[in-house]
């Protein structure tokens, strides 16, 4: 089985000897901070007791690792599922470390998870599991230490318990001047949520899509075309956005299949169909709502194989292996998903000069708006979407034009120009710091 920090390691120094010219005259504080970016400042772990519906205690353990708060607190999700290991929370909060660079944001990475399958769970012993953690995490977060937010499995419900234990605990301590809804992000509006969160990483992935039709030499929107596989949240709002600004989404999956309609569908009726008819498949046999005379019904594998202009990933990881890379026919790939492309299938999609935008890029616009919420939290002062839609922009094209630009100046693809800008950005604020 693949170790996701040992991965991540090796990503990182792949990307040490890209940038290593960079650094000729502090070669030696350049390699000391690498050295140090490969491990965590810290990685906690424990075993939480939680009473159960029928009086019994049932143990799970939690884990919380900080990667590195040379930018900022320490930011990143939490996750409830039943193959969450310590190994994989030590390899997100690194790559948290990363995303958050890319577009500027001045945070460090961190990641949380508890060994669970929270369907198995009533919404009582739910609760109870998060006010857990909540406890566990309570002297080991805070608004300017660690701000975590919701991830698999977890909601702003979640987040909004963990709130209340965590100010709890505060409480106790007589730490009442400390705001505790700015210790944490993706909680529901009228617990001091953003607007605009919901949308945030499909627009976000919209906005980077707008300056890679300009770097590609498009003059028409609507002669650009879009596949997505996965419409859920993310895939939702990244084909109502793309929509509206003029491109042709032509087809979109779930887990059940996809639809292909060369003319374009409309993302809005097709949504209302699926949640009517539980799929996406289903939504031909209704031509009045979904407006789709000319679709057909297809696999997730077929979707991934269309030719079209632009592929957008924005399910499951590993989609894109070494034994389907070879028949994408798209001209460019923005990964919404993460991590949806295997390095095996990396070299080969390079090689065949498909361009990328990888993840950490591409579906940033979320923990950007987290941010947003963040800063809203410690004013005070809650912004409006436009608000939030005007201060996005600007930071997903700026981290778009970083990315472009170290691809074009190191002749690198996608992905590695947008490793090597974050780690960059890091490794000069250690050495800013004097902290190596």
């Amino acid at each position: 089985m693949s170790n996701p920090h040992k991965n991540s390691v090796a990503q990182l120094e792949q990307v040490a000897q890209l940038l290593k010219s960079d650094y000729s005259d502090k070669e030696l504080l350049f390699d000391k901070a690498i050295e140090k970016l490969k491990t965590p400042d810290v990685v906690y772990e424990t075993e939480l007791e939680v009473t159960m519906d029928d009086g019994s205690s049932k143990k799970f353990k939690a884990f919380r690792s900080q990667h590195n708060n040379a930018r900022g607190p320490y930011k990143g999700g939490i996750r409830y599922h039943q193959d969450v290991s310590k190994e994989e929370v030590k390899a997100l909060s690194t790559w948290m470390t990363w995303k958050c660079a890319v577009t500027g944001i001045p945070y460090g990475g961190g990641k949380g998870g508890i060994i669970v399958d929270p369907k198995k769970l009533s919404e009582k012993e739910l609760e109870n599991l998060s006010r857990s953690y909540a406890d566990f995490l309570s002297d080991k977060i805070g608004p300017w230490v660690d701000v975590p937010a919701p991830d698999v499995n977890t909601t702003g419900q979640i987040m909004a318990w963990m709130v209340d234990q965590y100010q709890k605990n505060l409480s106790k301590k007589g730490l009442i001047q400390e705001n505790p809804l700015g210790t944490f992000t993706g909680k529901p509006l009228a617990l001091g949520g953003s607007e605009g969160r919901e949308e945030a990483t499909g627009l976000g992935g919209v906005m980077v899509l707008e300056r890679l039709i300009e770097k590609m030499g498009f003059d028409y929107k609507k002669n650009v075309s879009i596949a997505i596989q996965g419409f859920g949240n993310v895939g939702y709002w990244f084909a109502k956005h793309a929509a509206e600004r003029g491109y042709n989404v032509v087809a979109v999956s779930d887990s059940k299949g996809g639809v292909y309609v060369p003319e374009g569908l409309n993302p809005d009726k097709t949504m209302e169909c699926k949640r009517a008819n539980g799929s996406v498949v289903k939504c031909l046999c209704n031509e009045k709502l979904c407006d789709m005379k000319n679709g057909k019904v297809i696999t997730n594998e077929e979707v991934l194989e269309l030719d079209v202009d632009i592929l957008v990933p924005a399910a499951l990881e590993n989609v894109i292996h070494k034994d389907n890379a070879s028949k994408v026919k798209a001209k460019a790939i923005i990964e919404m998903a993460n991590g949806p492309i295997t390095p095996e299938a990396d070299k080969i999609l390079s090689k065949n000069n498909i361009i990328l935008v990888p993840d950490v890029l591409a579906n940033a616009g979320g923990v950007t708006v987290s941010y947003f919420e963040w800063a809203q939290n410690l004013q005070g002062y809650y912004w409006t979407r436009q608000d939030v839609v005007e201060k996005l922009l600007p930071l997903m094209e700026n981290a778009f034009s970083d990315m472009w630009e170290m691809k074009e100046d190191h002749k690198v693809d996608g992905r590695m120009a947008t490793y090597m800008t974050a780690v960059k950005k890091v490794v000069d604020t250690m050495i800013l710091r004097g902290s190596i």
